[in-house]
């Protein structure tokens, strides 16, 4: 049975301002135990209301337009990756006063 833990690293001042969090899954049991794949973050909505989950994924360039080419997709429903934004955005929530010093509500 493997288990996946969320871990929330505060952003370092050098990127995005609208970046609020890096993302680590890590998997402990099972056949991936000890490892994580790499490249979530969690960011603030354009509008303002509320933050998103971007996954991982590589930068292309076909006849000078940029694509985005992702690196984690659903098998069968997309509801799979709508969980895993779910749970990424919990575990944001749990761990932000610990980052920015608040105290929780």
């Amino acid at each position: 049975m493997s288990t996946i833990i969320v871990k929330i690293l505060k952003s370092d001042q050098h990127s995005a301002p609208a970046k609020l969090a890096d993302a680590e899954i890590h998997f402990a049991g099972g056949e991936l135990d000890g490892l994580k794949p790499v490249g979530f973050a969690v960011w603030r909505k354009r509008d303002g209301n509320g933050e998103s989950v971007s996954f991982p994924s590589r930068h292309f360039t076909v006849h000078g337009e940029r694509r985005t080419f992702s690196l984690l997709r659903w098998v069968a429903e997309r509801s799979a990756q709508d969980r895993l934004t779910d749970l990424v955005l919990r575990a944001y929530m749990d761990q932000a006063p610990r980052l920015t010093g608040a105290e929780p509500q």
